[in-house]
Parts: structure tokens; sequence; C-alpha cells
């Protein structure tokens, strides 16, 4: 015995409620059979799927586990055994009757790294967005991290986009590779894809040559993104009349990826070209850290212990792992002028701080995450209305005390 979970979305109406009473009533009486021994073993990724998917995939779940089936102010809990060829075959009937499948539908899917991180959150919010100015359901899905472990579940969620005949494009960042069979079924079906955020993995290594299903990109330009860090946090340092020949400017750079890469050499390449405008010599000393525990106040200890006057944190990351670090031993970091990357609680109480306990966080630019997720849908949607498309970098935005609250309001900072 399982049981079996509904949520059908957007089924509001008596009538649909009373049909799927009805329907759940008839499985109930009839499908009192042996369960087959072929089960999906991915449970975990399976709760958290729509029935939509459930139904079309024809999933058997061999745990016993109770969710609940739920229309408006229905709530029931429904327990039976099934035989699959027949409950796919109800279901449909049942599904077609309430719209479940429409291809006449038009959907935009979105899949991400992640889901529940408030910069996750604020992508979602400006998908949504877009897709209702554009006329398309979004949907938003993402793995429960973004570790590699998790690209098996991914996959599922690609695979139930390319499954749903109303997704009429996928938007997606991918966490690790094995996405071939995914990128090829959309080339195969006419699916266009959008890279967005940090894009396909590996730059693009599934993707099969000749069946290229992407069409455009949207994501932070990471290096520009750093350049516009240099530029205010070079102009905060030049009104204080701290900049000499010498001057020692750290980086922590958070990993030897093409973002760490990208963000500390848009950092360095500016700053040193303005510096080298007002004749000035700059001592720069880049750490560049795993993403392990610790590994980025080793970089913060070697740049103290260097004589770093000022520097730069790559992102989210490193400023977590620092700031504890700073506030903790005030007096030791207290000459440091600090500026850095994302967004977040810790950035934000840091930079509120403005110097009054602790070394001054100057600045940081946040990722427009909120555009991010506007202007990938955007890409999709003009594509599927026949408009040329090309990539789309976004810069970040440059924050201090003076329009963090601002920026808070309006989704581009975000807390969490």
């Amino acid at each position: 015995m399982i049981i079996v979970t509904a949520i059908i979305d957007n089924m509001t109406t008596a009538k649909t409620l009373n049909l799927i009473e009805k329907v759940f009533l008839i499985l109930g009486i009839i499908l009192k059979v042996t369960m087959p021994n072929d089960v999906v073993e991915n449970y975990k990724f399976l709760s958290s799927m729509s029935i939509k998917e459930r139904v079309i995939r024809g999933i058997q779940i061999k745990q016993f586990y109770q969710t609940e089936f739920e229309l408006g102010i229905i709530k029931q809990t429904i327990i039976f055994r099934r035989n699959i060829p027949m409950f796919k075959k109800i279901m449909a009937l049942c599904l077609v009757a309430c719209g479940g499948g429409n291809k006449d539908e038009k959907t935009i899917a979105v899949v991400a790294k992640g889901e529940s991180h408030a910069f996750w959150q604020a992508v979602k919010a400006g998908a949504e967005a877009a897709g209702a100015e554009k006329g398309y359901k979004v949907t938003f899905r993402g793995p429960t991290s973004e570790s590699e472990s998790e690209v098996p579940a991914q996959r599922e969620m690609v695979q139930a986009a390319l499954n749903d005949k109303s997704v009429k494009a996928i938007v997606l960042a991918t966490i690790g590779t094995g996405f071939v069979d995914e990128l090829t079924t959309a080339f195969d079906k006419k699916i266009p894809v959008v890279e967005f955020d940090s894009g396909l993995y590996s730059g693009g290594a599934d993707i099969t040559e000749g069946k290229d299903p992407t069409i455009g990109s949207v994501a932070t330009d990471n290096k520009k993104a750093g350049g516009v860090v240099a530029e205010n946090f070079y102009a905060y340092l030049k009104a204080q009349n701290v900049l000499v020949n010498g001057y020692k400017v750290g980086i922590i750079q958070h990993d030897s990826t093409a973002t760490g890469i990208d963000r500390a050499g848009g950092f360095k390449e500016k700053i040193e070209e303005l510096a080298k405008a007002d004749n000035i010599t700059l001592d720069i000393n880049v750490q560049v850290k795993a993403n392990n525990a610790g590994e980025y106040k080793l970089g913060l200890t070697a740049l103290k212990e260097w004589g770093a006057q000022s520097i730069f944190m790559t992102n989210e990351g490193v400023v977590n792992e620092v700031y504890p670090e700073i506030s903790d031993n005030a007096a030791t970091y207290k000459d440091i002028l600090f500026c850095g990357f994302d967004a977040g609680t810790n950035q934000y109480n840091w930079i509120k701080d403005a110097g009054a306990t602790y070394a001054r966080l100057v600045g940081s630019v946040a990722q427009d995450s909120y555009s991010i997720g506007y202007k990938a849908v955007e890409l999709a949607a003009k594509k599927l209305a026949g408009e040329a498309v090309t990539d789309v970098g976004i810069a970040g935005v440059w924050y201090t005390t003076e329009n963090i609250d601002s920026l808070k309001d309006q989704n581009i900072f975000y807390m969490g």
C-alpha cells in the first residue's frame, strides 16, 4: 500500500472539485491490485513534484509517506493500491478535464541552481513579473543545495519541464554536468533554452555539436561588476586622501572558477588603471581560496600580516566569514577599509555600522538578482515572439549606507 498525493494547481471551480473527488473515489474502489516491484528510488525529489509531473511520468513511489491532496479549501489524504497503466489512464482524463498539461497554456520553466536562498527568491520575483507582463505562466524550481550531488534532482526538474506540453521555453542554470540528453531533447523539441546566472556548467560542456538549444544568456557581467566596485572604492580612497605609491590593496578571491577570476580581475584591472592615471602605483595581493570553512579567514589573516590597508571580498561567502572575525576582533582590523560583493544580512549590518564599532565596509556591489530573473524570462519571451535576441550582461549596483535601504525596497539588495 502507498499513499498517493495530488496537488493540482489552479483548479478552483466547484465543478472541477466535484470531478476530482469522483475520480479519486473511483480509484480507491477499482485499483485494489498488487503494486509492481519497479519503483522510483528518488523519493526526496518526487515529494517536491506537482501531481501533473507525477502523473505524466507514471511515478510509482516505494516509500510509505504522507502528503496532502489540496484543492482550495478541500484537504484529504487518499490511500490505496494502484495499477500504474489504469492509474495513468484515469488521471489523464482528470487532467484533461481540469486543464492539466494543457498544450494551449504558455509556460516558461525556470530551473535554477537553488530556490530557498534570498538571492533565488529575488530572481524568482523578477522572472514571475516578466512572465506576467509577457503573458506567460512562469514555474520556478531549484535543488535544495548548489552541490553537484543534486544534479540528478535538477535533471528531473528539466525533464519534467520538457515533458510538459505547456512549456515553450526553459531558463536554465545547471549545478554540474550530465544534461546532454535533456539539452538534446530541448533542441529536438524546438524548446529554446536561455542560460542565466552562471549558465550551463563548465562552459556548456553538455551541449552536443549541432544540437545546441541555447539562444542567449542573462547574467551578472562579473568583470564589469568588479570594475564598478573598483571605481567607487577608488573614489572613496581618493576622497580620504590615503592613496600613495605602494598603497596596499588585498583581494580575497572566493575560488578559481570564472566567477571569482572575473570579479577579482575586473577589480584589479580597474583600480590599477585609475591609480596609474593619478601617477600612483598600487601594491596588490590576491588570496585565492576554496569554498571551505575557514579558508577565507585564512586569507584575511594573511592579508593582515602582509599589511593590507584595503581589502576587496569577491562574494557573499567571503563576507560572511570575514565579518564575524573583524567584529570579534575590532581593534585588530579597525584601520583596514573593506569593500565587497553580493548582499545579505551580514553586509547590511556591517555597512550600517559605518565604521563606528569595527572596520568600515565602504560599499559593495549587489548582483541585480531581480533583473537577472526578469531579463532571462523576457529574453525567452522575445525569442518565442520571433524577435532578435542577444546576451544580456548586468553590471550590478554599488551600494553604501546611503542607498542600501532603497535597493532593499527594490528587491535588488536581499537579506538572508
